[in-house]
């Protein structure tokens, strides 16, 4: 079976996530976006989620798919496993936050 890893630069998102939404929304809201994500992030294996190769210009291979107003970004370790790599919010500038979490 595949585990699902959660990396360092995306664990820091889903904080930042969670805690732009409960104080913007409430807590109640924030707890129901990330067991949202983290659904999605369950539904990547068997394909769920509708994911495309990561673009050329990033320099790296992965994946990514949407949910809601973020980008997550995934790959497979070389283990088999699935990592999530980061998540991004739909207004940041992809590529510099991108290249920011993969320390290039």
């Amino acid at each position: 079976m595949t585990s699902l890893r959660i990396q360092e630069a995306a664990s820091h998102r889903v904080d930042e996530i969670y805690r732009y939404t409960r104080d913007r929304w409430g807590a109640e809201q924030a707890d129901r976006y990330i067991t949202g994500l983290f659904a999605a992030f369950g539904k990547i294996e068997t394909h769920e989620v509708m994911s495309r190769p990561v673009p050329a210009e990033f320099g790296v291979t992965g994946y990514f798919f949407r949910y809601e107003r973020h980008f997550v970004y995934w790959r497979r370790l070389s283990n088999g496993d699935i990592g999530i790599v980061t998540i991004l919010h739909e207004r940041m500038h992809q590529i510099d936050r991108f290249r920011e979490d993969f320390g290039l």
